[in-house]
């Protein structure tokens, strides 16, 4: 995992996948869209996956866990994040645990993070998320 995160930073991506097969693949969205249209278009990527990324909310979290990721660092994760990964038995390691993922303004907490709530349930998760998400298309 540690050879990801390096080359997470290296291209300055803002998520690494490892595929089952050993495939390396970088995305550079905003927010949870790649994780989101990975799973739409692509599922197989991250079906047993390794994931780095630089910022994991629980929102970030719920996806990979529909994914079927089994193994994920963040560069900073939420306590829901980690809480959610924890219930479910996703392998998960972290530089820097937060009360949560604030915005892109600064100026309050992330809207996806906001939206999950206290809901637990993946498929639940997922579909707030995907509602949320389509609001922008």
């Amino acid at each position: 995992m540690e050879d990801l995160v390096r080359l997470l930073h290296e291209k300055n991506a803002s998520l690494a996948v490892r595929s089952r097969s050993g495939i390396v693949s970088f995305h550079y969205g905003r927010g949870v869209s790649d994780l989101a249209r990975l799973i739409n278009k692509q599922p197989e990527i991250l079906r047993d996956a390794e994931v780095a990324d630089k910022v994991v909310g629980k929102g970030a979290a719920a996806l990979m866990m529909k994914a079927g990721v089994k193994k994920v660092h963040g560069d900073v994760v939420s306590n829901a994040a980690f809480e959610l990964f924890k219930m479910y038995g996703t392998d998960i390691s972290y530089d820097s645990l937060v009360p949560h993922i604030i915005n892109r303004k600064k100026d309050g907490q992330c809207p996806v993070e906001t939206l999950c709530g206290d809901c637990t349930d993946i498929d639940e998760l997922y579909c707030r998320i995907a509602d949320f998400i389509s609001g922008f298309r």
